[in-house]
């Protein structure tokens, strides 16, 4: 899906913002997409080479269905280079397609015989098998499970036009506030182009965003508050994650982040309107529970990727004050609000 033909053989892939102009017998940046005489083809469709199921804290959605287990699956290849990459075993891996046979209507028939509630694309970049998450999203529906994407946030207007009444929340990375960051850690990235997809994210749907802080490439205060500053501006209600960094891949030489530069960088956002602002990677029950913005009340309290108390499950409100909260509880709910395509 996403491309074109041109008359030399190439194709021009517009699946992300990368664009790729692919030669016959060639893949694009991903490695995973192929032209095959004029056709491009998604190589891992239907092999999973990572499937668990995992709190959806874990990805981490903090105000989207908490409590809630997913089924979470990724396929090998990504659009990023990222140097600290976590999972660039299975990411960043060019020596083929590896995987298990886990095709859509497998996935789902797994979800929906082990009660579990939703799907998760993730681990690597969804959006290089789009068209296998998709396809998984669609089945899922009709089994009333819900569908997020934890992406890097670098799709095409066009893919996320097709993510639309599919995807139903996306967690997407905003790495940092400066081009160096994603230009040299992320591998020739256009800062521009992630807030551009982000806007159009937040346009369908529920998102949350992470910030993984980095000791010494985007942990500066005025870094961190430009963040938060445009957090702030496309919406202060939408949750902002600051994560901490473990040494991994190739920068192993640069150390972890101290919780207190998370606690730092949450206070910054809160100063810049921020509503709903957390730590992650660091065990902290305090930064990791959700607070009234107007009261002050603590109201779903976490500790880890566990969700020890919510005060807001089903209904949107403080139950304290009455303040409207940015929450997802009941997914059949939000799907009359938003949408759902069932086709």
């Amino acid at each position: 899906m996403l491309y074109n033909k041109e008359e030399n053989g190439d194709v021009q892939c517009y699946l992300c913002r990368r664009m790729c102009k692919i030669k016959p017998g060639e893949t694009g940046y991903c490695h995973v997409r192929k032209n095959i005489d004029g056709t491009l083809y998604s190589l891992p469709y239907g092999k999973a080479v990572a499937v668990n199921v995992d709190p959806i804290e874990k990805k981490p959605f903090y105000h989207f269905m908490p409590g809630a287990d997913c089924f979470s699956f990724a396929t090998v290849g990504c659009n990023y280079r990222c140097l600290n990459c976590q999972n660039w075993e299975i990411s960043q891996a060019y020596s083929g397609i590896v995987g298990e046979d886990w095709p859509p209507e497998k996935i789902v028939e797994y979800a929906h015989a082990n009660s579990i509630p939703g799907i998760a694309y993730t681990y690597t970049e969804p959006t290089i098998f789009m068209e296998y998450a998709l396809d998984t999203a669609k089945l899922a529906h009709k089994k009333d499970k819900f569908n997020v994407f934890v992406t890097n946030g670098y799709e095409s207007d066009a893919a996320i036009g097709e993510m639309k009444g599919r995807i139903d929340a996306s967690r997407i990375d905003l790495k940092g506030f400066n081009e160096k960051i994603y230009r040299d850690v992320c591998g020739d990235v256009e800062l521009e182009g992630v807030l551009a997809t982000i806007k159009g994210l937040y346009k369908i749907g529920h998102i949350e965003l992470i910030n993984l802080v980095i000791p010494g490439y985007n942990d500066d205060e005025d870094d961190l508050r430009a963040v938060s500053k445009w957090c702030a501006e496309l919406d202060p209600n939408v949750p902002l994650h600051f994560i901490g960094f473990y040494p991994a891949n190739k920068m192993m030489d640069v150390p972890s982040t101290k919780l207190e530069s998370l606690l730092r960088a949450r206070e910054i956002a809160m100063e810049e309107g921020v509503k709903f602002a957390y730590s992650g990677n660091r065990m902290d029950e305090k930064s990791e529970s959700t607070y009234c913005p107007k009261c002050g009340e603590m109201v779903v309290r976490r500790r880890g990727f566990a969700v020890i108390e919510n005060r807001v499950e089903g209904y949107n409100r403080c139950p304290e004050c009455g303040e409207e909260l940015y929450f997802v509880n009941d997914i059949k709910e939000y799907w009359k609000r938003n949408g759902k395509k069932d086709d």
